[in-house]
């Protein structure tokens, strides 16, 4: 197939080529940084230090912690159900939430970077049956090497967002040549669905999405009751996977609401816990007293900000408090997802850039499930009022929940959809 490539991918794949000398840097620049683990970089030059099983293999990637819990519930009935399962993703967050959450059996590694030797390395050792890749990762050397060696290739949880959909516009060759190698594009929503469709995508239909299917997340119980304890009965805000520039606004509301409301404590988890030290610098100049999680500290008395700058305690921050200001929606970032706190019970605030989840948040607002603020008095105001009314915030949660409900089934219908090519490796196993 790599005569018939548009100009833009034989360009790609030739840097791609040209510039795999350089990876050595690039990895350690990363580690650096601390977005690579030093004891598993082989697995980014495609080199795999465990067997493949034996008999036919399912591959499902997942970009980073969204993508991988999207397919979490898949991979575990698929687990369940005694196929081999490889599931790989590109961060270091991620391949801790495979660790504690892959069911057993299942196989974490780190994709390659997209180097056409060292993508071939990884398929030469895995040799994957199928491959299902989650909402809108697409490597060109990945997919094309894929499409090359009859790997059946499925789209799973598809998304495009208006801008993304926008800059692909621009290459429609390319677009269609990598879409036209998926034997199946199953999107979010019927916007998704269209966007798809018409970049080139020759068999799409829409499961929904697979996040609403995902389990409220777990909590380690003896964590939680500790804070619990450490809190007592002040009242508790949360701001969830909040960016830079949310996080100033969210301080000044607290300031703002101490004084109505004594021994008020506002958690605030950052989406990048390595930026909780700047949150606490914030939190100072404002004069409200923060802590940080990670250096060990519960809240006490004089706590007033407490920053969870850890991995994988958002199921132990969303049952602290029923009042949660989902992040990445005051920035423009496109939103983070409201279907775990919904799911624990939060009323929910959000600003209005949620494109990353559009479709879910219209759904919440529109039964009155969330509210959108844009700005730190409204934030203030329906802080204050969530705090003051149980029963109002109350009716705001069970809303988010119900809806929440209603909208899931995309687990069934995506396997519904992949179904014939489970029977496949069934046959291939027989």
């Amino acid at each position: 197939m790599a005569d018939r490539l548009p100009l833009t991918l034989r360009a790609y794949q030739r840097l791609s080529a040209a510039a795999t000398p350089l990876a050595p840097l690039v990895l350690a620049r990363r580690m650096k940084r601390g977005k690579e683990d030093p004891r598993r970089i082989a697995e980014r030059r495609g080199e795999a230090a465990l067997e493949r099983p034996k008999g036919p293999l399912i591959w499902a990637h997942g970009a980073s912690v969204g993508e991988m819990l999207s397919v979490m519930p898949l991979v575990e009935l698929l687990r369940a159900r005694g196929f081999n399962m490889l599931v790989t993703s590109g961060t270091v967050t991620s391949a801790r939430l495979a660790e504690a959450r892959l069911p057993a059996g299942a196989i974490h590694q780190f994709v390659p970077l997209d180097a056409p030797r060292f993508i071939a390395r990884f398929l030469d050792h895995w040799r994957p049956n199928l491959a299902l890749f989650a909402e809108s990762d697409l490597w060109p050397n990945l997919i094309v090497s894929c499409a090359d060696r009859a790997v059946p290739l499925i789209l799973v949880n598809g998304r495009l967002s208006e801008r993304s959909y926008a800059r692909w516009r621009r290459l429609p060759r390319t677009i269609a040549t990598l879409l036209t190698r998926f034997d199946l594009c199953l999107a979010q929503s019927e916007s998704d669905a269209e966007r798809y469709a018409d970049l080139g995508a020759p068999r799409v239909s829409t499961t929904g999405n697979l996040k609403l299917d995902v389990p409220a997340p777990p909590v380690d119980g003896q964590k939680l009751a500790a804070m619990q304890a450490a809190i007592g009965s002040r009242p508790v805000i949360v701001a969830a996977s909040t960016h830079a520039g949310e996080e100033s606004l969210i301080i000044e509301a607290h300031r703002r609401l101490r004084a109505s409301f004594r021994g008020l404590v506002t958690i605030i988890a950052p989406r990048h816990p390595e930026r909780g030290a700047g949150i606490v610098g914030i939190a100072s100049v404002a004069g409200v007293p923060a802590v940080l999680r990670s250096r060990g500290h519960l809240p006490d008395r004089a706590t007033e900000i407490y920053v969870v700058d850890t991995i994988g305690e958002l199921g132990m921050v969303y049952r602290l408090s029923p009042i949660v200001f989902m992040g990445g929606s005051l920035v423009r970032h496109g939103g983070q997802n409201p279907i775990e706190p919904a799911k624990l019970g939060a009323a929910i605030l959000h600003g209005p850039y949620v494109s990353n989840f559009t479709e879910i948040y219209g759904a919440l607002d529109d039964v009155h499930g969330a509210e959108e603020i844009t700005d730190v008095n409204r934030l203030t105001v329906r802080f204050g009022a969530f705090l003051t009314d149980a029963k109002a915030r109350r009716a705001v949660s069970e809303a988010a929940r119900e809806t929440v409900e209603l909208l899931g089934g995309a687990l069934e219908r995506t396997l519904a959809a992949i179904e014939p090519y489970l029977m496949q490796l069934r046959l291939e196993q027989g």
